[in-house]
């Protein structure tokens, strides 16, 4: 049986390698682009007491921050589509009203997450791959890359290993030199588990 405790203690070191690194390369506070899980013409906000109005539930493209938006009147949405949330260039949003649990998502919203984290994870082909090169053991007994779907002892040796003689590059470069089918595919799945709270621990989404 796992030692959930330890891991607890491990992961919260492995979080802390990441805070870390990223000093070095101070990483952007706030989302810039977001996915669009759900529209809702005629909400009522989650996030500011008495807003109503054109409301869309999205995820964030760098953070996977769980969003509320308020969008521009007329304006229209289609699930999976990336939009600009930054203080300039916004042509569709007039504000981002705060952060979501996902207890806080429509059913429609949950019910698209998989397919737009996939959409997500394949138009970041780059950043996700990265992952597959820089990802270390979270306990003695545990490495990171088995956290992401399919990937046992066996593909994480195997990866370990090939990694070394050269980084991957791509998802179609993973599949053909170590034999895991669909990275992408995968990655979506794990990412679900960490913005859903399944997960115990978390190696793609930052608390």
């Amino acid at each position: 049986m796992q030692d959930f405790s330890m891991v607890k203690k491990a992961s919260d070191h492995f979080g802390k390698g990441l805070k870390m690194s990223s000093k070095t390369n101070p990483p952007r506070r706030y989302e810039e682009y977001a996915y669009v899980l759900d529209f809702i013409p005629h909400g009522k906000s989650f996030t500011v007491r008495e807003r109503e109005g054109p409301l869309v539930q999205a995820i964030g493209e760098e953070w996977l921050t769980l969003l509320e938006i308020l969008a521009m009147n007329r304006a229209t949405f289609v699930v999976g589509e990336r939009i600009c949330i930054a203080r300039e260039g916004r042509t569709k949003v007039v504000s981002v009203l705060g952060k979501l649990e996902y207890k806080d998502l429509t059913n429609e919203a949950k019910n698209e997450l998989p397919a737009v984290c996939e959409k997500m994870v394949r138009e970041n082909e780059k950043k996700y791959v990265a992952y597959f090169n820089e990802l270390q053991p979270v306990t003695p007994r545990l490495h990171a890359l088995e956290l992401i779907p399919g990937i046992g002892k066996t593909f994480m040796r195997q990866i370990l290993n090939v990694r070394e003689k050269k980084p991957f590059e791509s998802f179609d470069d993973i599949q053909s030199r170590i034999g895991f089918r669909d990275p992408a595919k995968q990655i979506a799945k794990r990412l679900v588990d960490e913005i859903s709270g399944s997960a115990r621990i978390t190696i793609f989404v930052r608390k």
